[in-house]
């Protein structure tokens, strides 16, 4: 959960030292319950959002009230917590338990969106077909590895601007391999 709020509009090269700090700092939830939101902000501010510390406490209050400090397995529950979206909650669902739940952001969402020739435009990850396909495509055994490869895919091959569409090794099965690959 830290993790995923503090990569929220933020490159992961940036967060890395500042989430290890914030870990070693409030190792458990509940030591991040009790924590005063200043304290809080010292790590968030570093990164630009130091007006979301507030979330941090407000979360872990609620998982501490609600869950008895732990956290849930279903996406509902998880979806009640503050500043948990359906995005969090289903990384939470696939990174800490591998559960077999679907996880859209901006880069999965593209990359479904060109796979399958959907051809949707403008804020995609939230509509129907892209979820459709997401909770078809992360129906499988191993969704915390599935998810982490999809990341690091959309980020080196399948990139919002000059996909690399000649080196890819899905290129064959792409609908979009047209548009980037010249016929020799």
């Amino acid at each position: 959960m830290i993790a995923e709020f503090m990569l929220q509009r933020t490159k992961a090269n940036q967060v890395e030292s500042v989430y290890k700090s914030f870990i070693k700092q409030y190792q458990d939830i509940n030591s991040l319950a009790k924590a005063r939101a200043h304290s809080i902000q010292k790590y968030t501010i570093n990164l630009g959002i130091h007006w979301r510390a507030t979330h941090f406490k407000e979360a872990a209050k609620y998982i501490m009230d609600n869950y008895d400090g732990q956290f849930p397995e279903d996406r509902t529950l998880l979806r009640k917590i503050p500043g948990i979206g359906d995005y969090v909650a289903g990384a939470i669902l696939t990174v800490c338990f591998n559960r077999p739940e679907y996880v859209v952001d901006s880069n999965i969402a593209r990359f479904i969106n060109r796979f399958y020739g959907l051809q949707l435009t403008g804020e995609i990850r939230r509509k129907k077909p892209i979820i459709e396909k997401a909770q078809e495509l992360f129906d499988y055994s191993d969704t915390r590895n599935l998810l982490f490869a999809l990341l690091d895919f959309t980020a080196l091959v399948c990139k919002p601007q000059k996909p690399e569409c000649t080196s890819c090794i899905l290129n064959q099965d792409c609908s979009l391999k047209s548009k980037y690959i010249t016929p020799l």
